[in-house]
């Protein structure tokens, strides 16, 4: 047996997210079907993090480990023919067996896409998030700024989460401008559940001002979701890049540039 590791991109709207459910109806159902039908056997993978309904990713890692002998073109394109549209295999690679798309990531990019604008743009929904308010820039980038850091994340996880502990290191945490079009850069060892989508209700909130930078820590000590902005839509959230140290197996890519790839349309240019 050996291990290889896999890079998806997929569009989640069509998907009640990343893991496994009796319907079907997920991008870890679709994957493990191709691969069974790919390898003539039932498979099972293992990915670097559970994207939620409506979640998108630009360079999700999975893998699996397999008898099978194909070139890294062949796993590409057989999984390819029999995925969806809305799911595509990036690369392959064979990589060693104390691998683990999970536990061997060390930092995790997630982007939040938004785009200001005063009239929701069809053609974009489902892949943007939209907010037609004035926002407060300078503000969110205040609030950004108490976020980083190592914290206790409590008044950001979802009521479902399942993480033992829930403290995590957000390394970075940037707002980006372009052309009608935010940017948020989010950058972690880890994430809890829903944590980013409900910073992004923070950030939103301060924004608008419905609420003050400064009460930001406050928030945080208070260690309960009750207290905090509500979640934001999925949309424009995309799991942009899973780094490993010490593994020239995987592929690094520019998450930037994944996303102008992939999203065109988007033509950001960010600041």
């Amino acid at each position: 047996m050996s291990r290889m590791a896999l890079g998806l991109c997929y569009d989640g709207s069509p998907w009640h997210g990343w893991q496994t459910q009796p319907s079907g109806k997920t991008v870890q159902d679709q994957l493990e079907q191709a691969l069974s039908q790919f390898l003539a056997q039932p498979t099972s993978v293992i990915c670097a993090g559970r994207t939620d309904t409506g979640v998108h990713a630009l360079n999700q890692v999975v893998h699996l480990d397999t008898g099978a002998e194909r070139s890294s073109e062949a796993w590409v394109r057989g999984l390819n023919a029999l995925l969806p549209h809305s799911i595509s295999v990036q690369w392959a690679k064979a990589v060693d067996d104390n691998f683990h798309a999970r536990f061997s990531a060390r930092k995790r990019t997630y982007f939040y896409v938004l785009r200001h604008d005063r009239v929701r743009s069809p053609l974009l929904h489902g892949k943007v998030g939209w907010e037609f308010r004035e926002l407060d820039i300078d503000a969110m980038r205040q609030a950004a700024r108490y976020l980083v850091g190592t914290h206790d994340f409590s008044s950001f996880r979802s009521a479902e989460c399942q993480a033992k502990s829930p403290v995590r290191e957000l390394n970075m945490l940037r707002i980006h401008q372009g052309a009608g079009f935010l940017l948020f850069q989010f950058e972690a060892n880890a994430f809890l559940h829903h944590m980013v989508r409900n910073l992004m209700g923070a950030l939103l909130y301060v924004g608008r001002g419905r609420l003050n930078a400064d009460e930001l820590p406050a928030l945080m000590v208070r260690k309960d979701r009750k207290y905090a902005p509500p979640t934001f839509a999925p949309d424009g959230l995309y799991l942009a890049q899973v780094q490993y140290e010490h593994n020239d197996a995987i592929p690094l890519f520019d998450p930037f540039q994944l996303l102008q790839r992939h999203l065109g349309l988007l033509s950001l240019t960010l600041s």
